[in-house]
């Protein structure tokens, strides 16, 4: 059931080509503009610098897209929803979808600041390591957070204001990692990082499992 409903948000996600550009060139222009901005001076990017652009480039892509996962959603396919699937089903489906979503604005997002801006990162495996755990607690985090939020009014202000303490957290682990990615420093320094991002990921991922069918029967 789990594939089916994830196959069922890829082909509404494909069917709204308008919502997969929008974002593209949402990314696009927001990397292309610090390109423009810091290529008056050379050499003006430090790697202090890059990992702070990178990782608001992302954050405001992955926010946009990902944080309408239930708050887009129309009243009548809730009814579908949970005539055909378990709460359970759906929350793990949303975020494997998200998830996968949000892998891939990260690594377009490292794509471009790679081709206009520079790579200075050393270590591509732990990077890419942690994209992916950074984009599974982006997805877990806010696909929990848009169901509680799509049940109530003023849904994006509540968005904003419950989401905003779980992506700290996360920001902050994938910030510390990159500093050290950046500096070159050996993947040991990174281990407690990386728990504690995996660690964030089950709970979030355990909190949805079973918090959401209570937030679905409302």
């Amino acid at each position: 059931m789990i594939l089916h409903l994830i196959h069922k948000e890829l082909t509404l996600e494909l069917r709204r080509k308008a919502v997969i550009s929008g974002i593209g060139v949402y990314l696009f222009s927001l990397i292309f503009i610090c390109y423009l901005t810091f290529s008056l001076r050379q050499n003006s990017i430090n790697e202090a610098t890059w990992s702070a652009l990178f990782w608001l480039a992302i954050l405001f892509s992955v926010v946009n897209s990902v944080a309408k996962s239930f708050i887009g959603e129309k009243k009548g396919s809730f009814i579908y929803y949970y005539a055909v699937a378990s709460p359970q089903a759906i929350i793990l489906s949303k975020i494997l979808y998200n998830t996968l979503l949000c892998l891939l604005l990260s690594l377009a997002g490292y794509a471009l600041f790679s081709l206009f801006i520079g790579n200075p990162i050393q270590d591509h495996a732990l990077f890419l390591l942690t994209l992916l755990l950074t984009s599974f607690g982006f997805s877990a985090a806010l696909s929990l957070i848009s169901g509680i939020a799509s049940k109530a009014n003023n849904s994006n202000i509540l968005m904003a204001v419950l989401s905003f303490p779980v992506i700290l957290a996360l920001l902050l682990m994938a910030i510390k990692i990159t500093k050290n990615v950046l500096d070159g420093l050996d993947r040991s320094v990174s281990i407690d990082e990386l728990l504690n991002l995996l660690a964030i990921n089950c709970i979030l991922t355990g909190l949805s499992y079973m918090l959401f069918p209570y937030i679905w029967r409302s």
